[in-house]
């Protein structure tokens, strides 16, 4: 912009130059036919203009427009890569980088948590868990009940199967027959528990005592166990690094490694 305004100026300034100097030219004429202007003087003068108008004129009509700077950026203070490359990095360190999108949502912001990570988040590097099946992950409540039928909560399912992703799951009760094994078993598999290879009809275990379900924990060595039943909670309190007890009452605070809450699902679904 600054090259043509001063092209422009140039041009004016010559027009003006050489229109000066054809009224200056007319004048030494008349003074030459002049008789009292017959001088070597007036003939010096126009000599001078002459060659002032001829060497302003020679000069050629306009600059070449200087092409503008090109942009480089500054290279780093070893001079390892050019000025390119640094401009190259520099954009590369502005932009955000999409590959750590699974670490963006772990802690939460700005995307919405999934289930799985949410669970994993949950129960904090678990490496091994157990879980009652009564009250917790069956509609039946006692023992009798599977002698008659086995329902698994729908709710629960997909809760399970995040579980069985990120740990070792395992799934306990007390029974009094094999056919109970049998009905709750079958249970399982037809709510889509067994798909995934997570979790095992293996992983499903059974006993005949309150007292067995303590012992199975005890020797798989659980980082957390989830249980409806408060004194086998209790026992367990001192072994297990992490308790949930599933109760419908507020009891308070059990012990400092017991959380109380209404369902597995409700707990493990939710950030607090």
């Amino acid at each position: 912009m600054s090259d043509l305004v001063e092209d422009d100026a140039v041009s004016f300034l010559r027009r003006a130059v050489v229109k000066q100097l054809n009224k200056f030219t007319d004048v030494v004429l008349q003074l030459l036919n002049h008789k009292r202007a017959g001088s070597v003087g007036a003939i010096a003068g126009l000599a001078i203009a002459v060659v002032f108008t001829w060497k302003f004129l020679k000069s050629p009509p306009g600059r070449e427009r200087r092409n503008p700077p090109k942009r480089r950026g500054f290279p780093p203070a070893n001079g390892d890569f050019s000025g390119g490359a640094a401009s190259a990095a520099q954009d590369s360190s502005a932009a955000p980088s999409w590959g750590d999108s699974d670490a963006i949502q772990e802690n939460g912001s700005p995307y919405e948590l999934s289930l799985g990570q949410i669970v994993r988040r949950k129960l904090g590097g678990c490496r091994k868990m157990t879980c009652q099946l009564l009250c917790v992950i069956l509609e039946e409540k006692s023992p009798e009940e599977l002698q008659k039928h086995a329902t698994v909560r729908p709710s629960v399912v997909e809760v399970l199967l995040e579980i069985a992703k990120c740990c070792d799951f395992y799934l306990m009760e007390r029974v009094l027959d094999d056919e109970s094994e049998e009905r709750v078993l079958s249970a399982m598999e037809s709510a889509g528990l067994f798909v995934s290879g997570g979790l095992t009809r293996d992983k499903v275990l059974f006993c005949s005592t309150e007292n067995g379900r303590i012992s199975f924990v005890r020797q798989i060595e659980a980082d957390w166990h989830v249980d409806s039943n408060l004194d086998i909670v209790s026992q367990l309190a001192r072994f297990i690094r992490c308790q949930l007890y599933i109760s419908s009452d507020d009891l308070g605070q059990i012990a400092s490694n017991v959380i109380t809450a209404a369902s597995l699902e409700q707990h493990l679904s939710q950030l607090s």
